[in-house]
Order: C-alpha cells, then structure tokens, then sequence
C-alpha cells in the first residue's frame, strides 16, 4: 500500500500545471516561452497573474496533499516510524514536479511543491522563508535571488522552530534547499555577472527575468 502511495505522490507531482494552463487557457507551450520553465515564476511572466496563481497554490497543494493527506491513508504514523514514508511521499512530489512525464521529463524547480511539503511539517519555517522572499524579491528584484535565498535559511529556520520529524527533518531540508540551490545554477552565474533581468513589478505578461 505504502508503495503504491509513493507512486500516486510522483503522479501528482507530476502534474504539469502550467502546462496545461498555458495550453487550455492561453493556448501556448509555456516550454516555448519565457525562460521555458514549467514553473509559477514562468507562468507569472508568459500567462500574467491571473494564471500564475492558481498555477502556484495547485503547485503547492501538489508538495502538501502527499504529506499531509497520504500517511493516513496508507496507514502509516507521521509522528512515529511512519515519518520516514512522508518524506519519501513529499520527495516523490518533488521529483515529479521537477521531472514530469507528461513533459519529456521537463518541469519547474521545485520552490512551491517543495513550500508545500515543509508548509505540512512545519508551517512556521514556511511563514519565515515567505518574508525572506517576498522582502528580496521586492527589495531587490531578483525572483531567482530571493528563491535561492528563502531556500537557504529553510534548514536554520526548521532547526529553531517547532516542526515533526526532529532532526530527520532538518537533515532533509539542507539536502533539498542544496538541490533547489543547484537547479537554480544558471541563475546564479547571471547574478554574479549582473545579466539576471530583474522582476517587473505589475504583474506584466511576456519578457521579464529568465529563471
């Protein structure tokens, strides 16, 4: 049962939202558009707001519903041994969300699936990393900047505030918030020569920062 949950969390995750938002609303290939990426962030330049949201709470809800919703159904207890299969469901979000079949395998990088996980394990952590983004992307522009960090001050975040899985957790989001750090390496060899496009603030469709 266990496994087979780990598979329908993958599914889920796969779902290529902004995919099919760009395809069914807008009838565009988001993959065609923008920096080609399957992400809200894209989704936000190429389709506007209005799309974009959406796009992101069902990319979150993607990271939580396996987390949060599949431990009991599958019968296992978050708060014990069982911890180790939420985990196991939440990467298999991630993964699939980064990885999506339906797309050659193509996706976006992970941020709101990944939100979503941790929003399911310890929301206060989620509410700190929130500001830090919001505050540079606001501050400074830079959507990519503002991600890398808001990953990056996760794990400390998750160590000093209250959250389930104890140190299992804490290990996992400094392996994650690497991950994301390294899906965001074009990202960062603009930044450090100062050819990252900076994010427009509006809300307008098309153009805007490569991510």
């Amino acid at each position: 049962m266990t496994y087979a949950f780990l598979g329908l969390s993958y599914l889920l995750g796969a779902t290529p939202t902004s995919f099919w938002v760009g395809r069914v609303v807008h009838g565009l290939d988001l993959r065609e558009h923008g920096s080609g990426n399957l992400g809200a962030t894209n989704a936000l330049r190429v389709l506007g707001w209005r799309s974009a949201l959406p796009v992101m709470l069902v990319d979150i809800a993607k990271g939580w519903v396996p987390v949060a919703v599949f431990p009991s159904l599958a019968g296992v207890e978050v708060d014990g041994p069982g911890f180790v299969w939420a985990l196991g469901f939440g990467t298999a979000a991630i993964l699939g969300h980064m990885f999506s079949f339906w797309v050659g395998f193509k996706g976006g990088k992970g941020m709101a699936t990944s939100c979503g996980v941790f929003l399911a394990l310890a929301p206060l952590s989620v509410l700190g990393g929130f500001v830090v983004w919001l505050a540079l992307t606001l501050g400074t522009g830079y959507v990519s900047l503002a991600s890398i960090a808001a990953a990056a001050v996760l794990p400390p975040l998750i160590a000093f505030t209250p959250h389930r899985g104890g140190t299992t957790l804490v290990w996992f989001s400094v392996v994650l918030a690497v991950f994301v750090i390294w899906k965001h390496r074009t990202n960062i060899v603009r930044l450090m020569r100062g050819e990252e496009n900076r994010f427009q603030r509006g809300f307008p469709k098309g153009g805007g920062e490569r991510s």
